[in-house]
């Protein structure tokens, strides 16, 4: 969610990209990051490679002529057969601005470890386009041509802000001239209303002050912003500085303002100051100065603050409208906090000559609609807004614990939406400390880490289900499970070829990786669901509710609640055959995803074909400015995690209400919104990956999460059953069993040929409604 693109993907082709005028850059990262080359295609390759190197991408942004084909030496095709092309065809270099950025796109391909999207250290400047810069600009930057200023946006402020906000002005202005000695102010809150009732188009300037003689400004001919039209003189107290004493100087007349005309400061004096017999008024006292100075700060400028405080957290909050927020934030800090005599309003034209003075407000647009890339701190802007929630659940979740301001429900809903900023938050530490560290240290984080989301809810839960007695909790737990399985293997890649195909006709994926992703799919699932039926197979059918249909003890019967009871005869089956199965598979499942992580990550590293290059060129080498360091993104991660446990007792303590008294099944709660909310930072990283046609990314984001949770996830909670016992056993209804089976089966078949489209993705997304849909009607699970 946080910046703006993800280092691109170039295949080449070498008919094309053999040319005598590619400066030679030599890889400073060696053969151990890329595909082994051994036979002269991939020798070829990797002189292309080195040769190219990516150089006009994110890195260096060189600007190349681009060769036509025609005009490119054709001894490349003639020297080297077919198979030279095609094997460079699928070979893929990314570049990085740094080598802390290049650790983390490579971690990005490495199985096991959390694919993320942003950036984890900043930006060169020079790289990110006017789109981005003007996204982060202070509203100080005047522009020649900024077309017109009636846009939606704009009378969408005039309609939430602008109206009210002008009022108010007035109403102060009014106050201040009553005060007499605030009058000054009064002014100056006059022309900042019409100023802020519409501020598109119109520049606050502050002026400076008069070295040679001492003086602040003289003000001649001002025109008033409220009314649009011109004055013969505006009032304002000067001073000479050394002395504090302020007067009103009147001027002797200066250049005619033309009516519609641009309003213009006058000039401060540089001649002589005029003698005292030329002022207008008596010069007041320091004590006045201090007066006007005092009523404003005691009557004006706190309603005002309050005001544009109101206005900055609103527009913040709506995340388009952050113009508007940094709009009342400077007029807080910086515009009230001015002598009146240094504020100058004026209406810019086209044909503007460069201002003099300092620019503090110039606003062309009050709404950008990409400030969702918009990041704090390399914190995307929705995190950023998200925060303040959990810290709302907390504290009404522990102070309110008789519910009596909330309901359960209420507090449930904020508990979860809770979980996605937080989940962000571990992601982004988790990146951050990878990149930064070597591969042992990464592999340690992503495996302690990178499951902690639903394992603290899901061990909340059995922790609550064991202390009630109640076997509903382990059921939506299994729910959960199989949500979060299904979801990941069907709904986030079906998602993310949807979404991709719109921009790109045909994706293309990397069919060796994902079949080690599939083959782990495969066996995980088949080890999870092998104790099931197993007691399928060997368990004794137990019904609650048996009538007689033909009325003949030998006739038929007809059978309700019926389940398979795997602990008759003293739990003889389940305690002597089940659960020495259950244990067995729970230590398979993870040495499997051991071997898979030594197969993907060193013995066969060229699987992937990536090659990673941070580019080293002079002039263009950037150093990493990382936005966490190691040991705060270690403190995020912790605060983070012990947060993220508080939000899933929360979670947990006010579900029973909502499983109790919901007519919709438990199975169904439990395969969407406490499988999918908790991966939604997921989906939005395997969404950004599509859009910028790696594909590959998306689809491993979807399986890894899928294996982690059977071969991670089920083998862990398992472990914790055996230290404290619970509810939670490895068998599983027969509707999780098809759905999961059923979803890898299509996935695997989808996955084949290594390219899809958006029909593609439509199949998966529909299959996953299907599945919803069966679980929506489900009856809810024995126990609930």
């Amino acid at each position: 969610m946080a910046t703006d693109t993800e280092p691109g993907r170039r295949h080449r082709r070498c008919c094309a990209q053999d040319t005598p005028d590619a400066p030679k850059v030599p890889d400073s990262r060696g053969d151990s990051d890329g595909p082994r080359r051994g036979s002269l295609c991939e020798r070829h390759c990797a002189a292309i490679n080195n040769a190219q190197g990516d150089l006009g991408e994110l890195g260096c942004h060189l600007h190349r002529p681009r060769v036509p084909p025609a005009t490119s030496s054709p001894s490349c095709c003639q020297q080297h057969s077919e198979e030279v092309c095609e094997s460079c065809l699928v070979k893929t270099t990314l570049t990085a601005e740094n080598a802390v950025e290049a650790n983390k796109l490579s971690n990005n391909y490495k199985f096991g470890f959390k694919k993320w999207k942003s950036h984890v250290t900043e930006r060169p400047w020079e790289d990110r386009s006017e789109i981005v810069k003007e996204l982060y600009s202070d509203l100080n930057i005047v522009r020649g041509s900024a077309g017109s200023t009636l846009t939606c946006g704009n009378v969408l402020y005039l309609l939430l802000f602008g109206w009210w906000l002008s009022l108010l002005y007035v109403l102060v202005a009014a106050v201040m001239f009553i005060t007499v000695m605030g009058a000054p102010y009064g002014r100056l809150c006059w022309d900042l209303a019409g100023y802020f009732l519409w501020p598109f188009g119109k520049v606050i300037q502050k002026m400076e002050v008069s070295k040679s003689h001492q003086a602040c400004e003289a003000g001649v001919g001002e025109s008033s912003a409220l009314l649009g039209g011109p004055t013969a003189l505006r009032w304002r107290p000067q001073c000479w500085v050394g002395t504090g004493c302020w007067v009103s100087p009147v001027l002797p007349p200066g250049p005619s303002i033309t009516p519609g005309a641009p309003s213009v400061v006058g000039r401060v004096p540089t001649g002589p100051l005029p003698p005292l017999g030329q002022w207008s008024l008596k010069v007041p006292s320091c004590w006045q100065h201090h007066a006007s100075t005092a009523a404003w700060l005691c009557l004006g400028y706190p309603v005002l603050a309050l005001a544009h405080g109101l206005v900055c957290v609103t527009a913040w909050l709506l995340i388009v409208l952050i113009p508007v927020a940094k709009l009342s934030a400077r007029a807080a800090s910086r515009v009230l906090l001015l002598p009146p005599g240094r504020v100058l309003i004026r209406a810019l034209r086209m044909t503007e000559v460069p201002l003099e003075g300092e620019v503090i407000l110039c606003c062309y647009r009050a709404a950008n609609p990409y400030y969702y890339k918009y990041a704090v701190d390399g914190i995307n802007v929705f995190a950023v807004n998200l925060l303040p929630l959990v810290l709302v659940t907390l504290v009404l979740g522990y102070v309110d614990s008789p519910n009596h301001l909330t309901g359960s429900a209420v507090k449930f809903t904020l508990a979860l939406l809770s979980i996605m900023p937080l989940s962000y938050y571990i992601g982004m530490a988790i990146a951050s400390i990878s990149a930064q560290s070597n591969f042992a240290v990464g592999a340690v984080v992503n495996a302690t880490f990178g499951s902690i989301t639903e394992l603290t809810f899901y061990i909340s839960a059995l922790i609550k289900g064991s202390r009630e007695g109640n076997r509903c909790y382990a059921e939506v737990v299994k729910s959960a499970l199989t949500g979060t399985l299904v979801g990941c293997v069907l709904f986030v890649p079906g998602l993310c070829m949807v979404i991709g195909g719109i921009r790109h006709q045909e994706q293309r994926f990397n069919s060796r990786s994902a079949g080690v992703s599939s083959a782990l799919l495969f066996l995980s699932v088949g080890g999870v669901f092998a104790p099931t039926l197993f007691s399928k197979v060997y368990g004794k059918l137990v019904c609650g509710e048996c009538h007689n249909v033909t009325q003949n003890p030998l006739g038929h019967y007809l059978c309700h609640n019926c389940h398979f009871d795997l602990m008759d005869n003293n739990g003889t089956l389940y305690y002597s055959h089940v659960q020495p199965l259950v244990y067995t598979v729970s230590i398979l499942l993870p040495a499997a995803y051991l071997i898979g992580l030594f197969f993907t990550l060193k013995t066969h590293t060229h699987i992937y074909d990536i090659h990673i290059s941070d580019c080293h060129m002079p002039g263009h080498h950037h150093s990493a400015v990382v936005h966490w360091s190691r040991w705060r993104a270690l403190l995020i991660l912790l605060l983070s995690t012990l947060c993220m446990s508080a939000c899933a007792d929360l979670a947990t303590e006010h579900i029973s209400p909502i499983l109790t008294n919901s007519t919709i099944s438990q199975y169904f709660i439990g395969v969407t919104v406490l499988a999918m909310v908790p991966e939604l930072p997921e989906i939005v990283n395997g969404i950004q990956f599509a859009l910028q046609n790696n594909l590959s990314l998306s689809i491993e984001i979807g399986n890894c999460i899928a294996v982690q949770v059977c071969m991670l996830q089920i083998p862990i909670l398992v472990l914790f059953t055996i230290f404290y016992p619970t509810n939670f056993t490895l068998v599983f209804s027969d509707l999780h069993v098809y759905a999961s089976m059923f979803s890898v089966v299509l996935m695997n078949y989808i996955f084949m040929d290594g390219k899809c489209d958006y029909f593609q993705g439509t199949v998966l997304v529909m299959v996953y409604f299907i599945l919803l849909a069966v679980y929506f009607f489900a009856p809810s699970p024995s126990g609930c």
